[in-house]
């Protein structure tokens, strides 16, 4: 949620002051590459097991040391922004001249959704399946949802709808933390009634 929340900080810098080097380079590094692969690792440690979960951080560590890398030593054009209109979608990494560092996006972003989304549907099923701990399907599919609220955003910023990245962005962190205390916090029990003679 910190790399979600220096994705924002970017957005909202450049919606009000314009370009800037590394506030690009903060925003398509943790904005747009590494917060939806960070937040699906954290699924990965609780649905698989220790050995595995443990192989992919240090494959995500890596990747994003990486990633750092290629982002802050990109070279960058701001000209090559499509929009002047703030719409979400004239952050899409167009500035970035450099060969190859978009290509990272899709590989993160991939397995971020697949492990977020996919762990959270597949976790509800589960509760939901065995009739047991109903808060945590509740609160799953809270979570599952606000994974995907920033794709519906993005979606609509592309057709020009002003702002809708934003919007999806703060439903997406809003609904995942609503899942959260869903699914960490039991359901009060129904007192049992006294039989009646």
């Amino acid at each position: 949620m910190s790399m979600y929340a220096i994705g924002g900080f970017a957005e909202g810098y450049f919606g009000a002051f314009g370009w800037n080097p590394l506030i690009y380079r903060l925003w398509y590094l943790f904005g747009a590459i590494l917060v939806a692969a960070w937040l699906g690792q954290g699924t990965v440690y609780l649905l698989a097991n220790k050995k595995w979960a443990n192989a992919m951080m240090v494959l995500l560590v890596l990747g994003s040391l990486w990633g750092a890398t290629r982002v802050f030593s990109a070279q960058l054009d701001p000209s090559l922004l499509t929009t002047s209109v703030h719409t979400g979608s004239e952050l899409s990494g167009h500035a970035i001249v450099t060969p190859g560092v978009r290509s990272l996006t899709p590989l993160f972003n991939l397995y971020g959704t697949v492990t977020l989304v996919g762990g959270a549907v597949y976790s509800a099923w589960i509760f939901f399946r065995k009739r047991i701990l109903l808060h945590r399907t509740l609160g799953n599919i809270l979570i599952a949802a606000g994974a995907l609220a920033p794709a519906f955003g993005g979606v609509f910023s592309r057709f020009g709808i002003s702002g809708a990245l934003y919007i999806g962005e703060l439903i997406g962190a809003a609904l995942m933390f609503a899942g959260f205390l869903r699914a960490t916090t039991p359901m009060a029990e129904k007192a049992a009634q006294p039989a009646t003679a």
